[in-house]
């Protein structure tokens, strides 16, 4: 069930790479956005927290900034609210959303707008706070351009999903961080930042970030079988109102991102608070902060979508017959034997960390899966000899090489088989250079 970045861009039809860096500056963000923005790339800007010292605690000012730096305003249209600039060199018009405006009405209008938006020309620009865009889908981004250090890697990887649908309008995809020269020297400086791009390069490939969907629904008896698609749970509620449905279909990611930079969610993500705690306590906090208008009831369906979702995807499922069991954390259970409060047992949050990366492509991504691979794998070289004349036999026969990701237990140890002889090669190669 593993689906990871490399596996995404391999079978995409248009994107094939995906960017990842940063980009350093001094003194105030605003004067250099216009050095990292191209205003031809559809692009999310993530404008810094208010609180954060990027911020220059203005951030309506800041957002007129990045406009002026753009071009022209020529005028904002009434019923969707969509900013319209003239760009100085060329005179085109871009569309901009200013999801940092936080009036209601100007917010809803706009909400909408991108919600029914059905072409890479509707939109040029997004300026938002946060992660706050309300959980629209725009999958013609080819940039997401983000000011400020970002609490963990979840976030991040959140950030990055949004630039990294398939689209005919891209073949690469970008994710660029803006962040504050560090007081360091240039060698202290080089190495942080390669270890951070090693750090989510690897994140990539380990974390399950683009995991299939699951509808989760509740069991109501023994004999309340899922289908395809479905994980079902004792004890689960089901949305009871449309804001809840429409929360938990559209805005889970966001939510999760606002959750993990909570300062008591921070604090708690060491181990420092029980994880039952976090999960019944903590979150449902964030959840009625975040959306003040919904019902302890609704609060409590909220709540409950957030820690299901995030424990099945930082999980691992296993097929066996026509049974599925689930791994998580230290506990392995059949699926069908899932309750809500086995769940709530577990921190739905634990494998995120901070970090950043460099730019990647599904080449790479497959030579450094391999390469975490080969630390896990155990063959000796008795095996791989029996091995490798069945392994040049399947790559014959199918025109590939065995996949790690197979479903077929032989092929996926003729893969790993592969991988350690790379390996072998490799630090054989290193002790006899010449």
């Amino acid at each position: 069930m593993t689906y990871n970045y490399y596996e995404q861009l391999n079978g995409y039809e248009h994107l094939k790479s995906l960017g990842i860096g940063y980009h350093f500056y001094q003194g105030r963000y605003t004067s250099a956005i216009s050095e990292i923005l191209d205003t031809d790339k559809k692009t999310i800007l993530h404008i810094p927290n208010v609180n954060s010292g990027e911020s220059l605690k203005d951030k309506y000012r800041e957002v007129d900034i990045i406009l002026d730096g753009i071009g022209e305003v020529v005028g904002t249209d009434p019923e969707t609210g969509v900013i319209s600039v003239k760009r100085p060199s060329d005179g085109k018009v871009l569309r901009v959303a200013d999801l940092v405006n936080d009036d209601p009405r100007t917010r809803d209008r706009i909400v909408g707008y991108l919600r029914d938006m059905k072409t890479a020309d509707d939109m040029d620009l997004i300026i938002a706070l946060g992660m706050a865009k309300e959980g629209f889908d725009w999958p013609f981004c080819e940039h997401a351009l983000t000011v400020g250090y970002r609490g963990s890697l979840t976030e991040i990887i959140q950030i990055i999903g949004r630039a990294t649908r398939d689209s005919p309008n891209k073949t690469h995809a970008q994710f660029t961080n803006l962040i504050a020269q560090p007081d360091a020297s240039d060698d202290a400086v080089k190495l942080s930042v390669n270890n951070m791009l090693k750090a989510i390069t690897a994140s990539l490939l380990m974390e399950q970030v683009l995991a299939p969907t699951f509808q989760f629904k509740t069991k109501l008896s023994d004999e309340d079988r899922a289908e395809a698609g479905e994980i079902k749970i004792r004890g689960f509620k089901t949305p009871s109102s449309q804001r809840v449905k429409d929360i938990v279909e559209s805005d889970l990611n966001d939510l999760k991102a606002t959750i993990l930079q909570d300062s008591a969610m921070l604090r708690a993500m060491p181990g420092n608070v029980d994880a039952e705690v976090i999960n019944r306590v903590l979150i449902p906090k964030i959840i009625q902060t975040k959306y003040p208008e919904l019902s302890d009831t609704e609060v409590e369906e909220v709540r409950q979508h957030v820690v299901v979702d995030s424990v099945v995807r930082s999980s691992e499922i296993i097929e066996r017959g026509d049974q599925r069991f689930i791994r998580m954390a230290d506990q392995f259970v059949n699926i069908d034997d899932l309750h809500i409060d086995l769940i709530d047992s577990i921190n739905p949050f634990q494998k995120a960390f901070e970090i950043l990366s460099k730019s990647v492509t599904t080449k790479v991504l497959k030579v450094i899966q391999e390469a975490i691979e080969s630390t896990r794998i155990k063959i000796d070289f008795e095996e791989a000899k029996i091995l490798w004349p069945k392994i040049k036999l399947f790559t014959q026969q199918h025109e590939r090489e065995p996949s790690l990701n197979s479903s077929d237990p032989l092929e996926r140890r003729m893969a790993e088989c592969v991988v350690w002889l790379k390996e072998e090669k490799r630090k054989q190669a290193a002790q006899n250079p010449n």
